[in-house]
Parts: structure tokens; C-alpha cells; sequence
């Protein structure tokens, strides 16, 4: 089960990034990431009655945490995508983002059979090739400059995985609305101090609101997930998000699948195979 609710929070992390994009081509991204983190806790707060749980401080304090260090690495990933090249940055930050929580449950005493091993490693490369949409090759040329500030946004993104999976099975979904809480006034606070305007025009509103409560619904079978199951595996299968983003560019935008996202495709299936494995 867990396993099957982190595959499900990928495919809806990646929708949510796709309708993300299409939003930012009508909307600045400061504009598009606060409302619809403000959607996002309108549908956490509108769920809460029914699926809140018995969360404590601790429970809340991690969430909080969670959502900051979500915040700031949305924060961190479109600064490295405005000053740096998206071909660099979008397979660095994914791996990034997939590589932390493995080694945060490794860390914190989980044990994983061998074809869970190959199967995780397996996955961290699909991750890369299918987020390379200009190939392989401007990975070779980066500098480091472009590299640390998407390898930050990464890290950030893995770090909310980690935090949340701290939160207690009791808790349910309560510590997603104390992440949200603090993100929403993060991601704010961040755009007001930029002078970054936060109004989006009508037509793209329903776009924007799509991705939050995706974004939202994402987060939510990734507790639930990461509740269940080990973190080294649950954190490894949602960071599979690009693969959705991907695959929705084909279909909806009939975009061209190259090589070495197709190569990544197939590792993905590959690995989740392996993961799912009996030990």
C-alpha cells in the first residue's frame, strides 16, 4: 500500500508541476506558487474535520518545518531556473530531491533488501534522464555556479519529504495544514520583499487553483505513504514526479520525447518493479 500511495503522489506531483507550468506562462511564478499554496490550505482546512487526526505539538512543529523548507526550495529552484540553464538545473534539483530522503531513512536506521537497493539506484537515474530534456550533455559543461543553487532547491524538496515522514501516524493529514500555514506566509513574505507582483490574471485563476489542490493532494498520499511505509522507499517513488510532467507534455502539448528521456522512462518502470519487490 505504501508503495502504491507514493506512486500516486508522484503522478499528482507531476501533474500539479505540469499545470504549474502552464499557469507561469500567463502569471509570474511568485504570483502562480502563492495562490495556489492559499488554494492548497483552503482544501487542507476544508478536509481537516474529516481526516484531521490527533496531531501533537511535535506533529505540527514537523510539518511547520516541512513547509518552510518546501518553501524555500520552490524559492531556490525558479531562482536557479531564472539565472541558470533549465536543462542543468531541472536534473540536478530532481536528483537532488530523490537522493535526500534515501539517505535520511538510511541515517535513521532502515534496512532494505538488495533488489530494493538496485531498484532505488535505479530510480535515481531514471530521475535524471527523464528530467534532462536537452540530453546528457549540458550536465558536462555546468558550472558550478548553475549546479549549487539547483542542488539547494533539491535538497529542499528532499528535506520536506524527510520532515514530514516524522510526523506521527496519529496526526493524519493535520501536519499538511501547518506546513501550508508556513509556506503560504514564506513564499508571501519572500515576494512582498522582492516587490514581486502576486495578482494573476482571471483566465488563468482556474489553472492556479488546480495546482494547488493537486500540489495539496500530492502532499497528502505522500504522508500517508511515508506513514506507512519506510522513508529510503516512499521518498525515492514520489521524487518519480517528473516522469508524470513528461508524459503529460506529450500528450496534452505533443512536445518530443528525446533519447535519453525515453532511456528514463523505462528505467523508471524498471525500478519501481524492483522496488516493489518482495524482500
Amino acid at each position: 500500500m505504501a508503495v502504491l500511495l507514493a506512486l500516486a503522489s508522484a503522478v499528482v506531483y507531476g501533474a500539479a508541476d505540469f499545470c504549474g507550468g502552464l499557469a507561469t506562462r500567463r502569471a509570474t511564478a511568485s504570483a502562480v506558487v502563492a495562490l495556489s499554496q492559499l488554494a492548497g490550505l483552503a482544501g487542507a482546512l476544508a478536509l481537516l474535520p474529516v481526516v484531521g487526526g490527533a496531531p501533537t505539538g511535535t506533529d505540527l512543529a514537523w510539518g511547520a518545518a516541512a513547509g518552510l523548507a518546501g518553501a524555500t526550495g520552490l524559492v531556490l529552484f525558479y531562482r536557479a531556473l531564472a539565472e541558470g540553464v533549465m536543462s542543468v538545473v531541472a536534473p540536478v534539483t530532481a536528483v537532488s530531491a530523490a537522493a535526500l530522503p534515501v539517505l535520511g531513512g538510511l541515517l535513521l536506521g532502515e534496512r532494505i533488501g538488495p533488489w530494493t537497493v538496485a531498484g532505488i539506484l535505479l530510480a535515481l537515474v531514471a530521475v535524471v534522464l527523464v528530467a534532462a530534456e536537452d540530453g546528457l550533455g549540458s550536465l558536462r559543461t555546468a558550472r558550478p555556479t548553475t549546479l549549487l543553487p539547483a542542488l539547494a532547491a533539491g535538497s529542499g524538496f528532499g528535506l520536506f519529504f524527510v520532515l514530514l515522514d516524522r510526523t506521527g501516524e496519529d496526526a493524519a493529514l493535520s501536519p499538511l495544514v501547518a506546513a501550508r500555514v508556513a509556506s503560504v506566509l514564506a513564499v508571501v513574505l519572500v515576494a512582498r520583499l522582492a516587490s514581486r507582483p502576486l495578482s494573476v490574471p482571471r483566465g488563468a485563476l482556474p489553472v492556479v487553483m488546480l495546482v494547488g489542490i493537486a500540489d495539496m493532494a500530492a502532499n497528502a498520499l505522500f504522508l500517508l505513504a511515508a506513514q506507512q511505509g519506510q522513508l529510503a522507499v516512499t521518498g525515492i517513488l514520489a521524487s518519480l514526479y517528473p516522469v508524470s510532467t513528461v508524459v503529460l507534455a506529450q500528450v496534452v502539448l505533443r512536445e518530443r520525447l528525446v533519447a535519453t528521456q525515453a532511456a528514463g522512462l523505462a528505467a523508471a518502470g524498471a525500478a519501481v518493479v524492483l522496488i516493489a519487490l518482495p524482500t
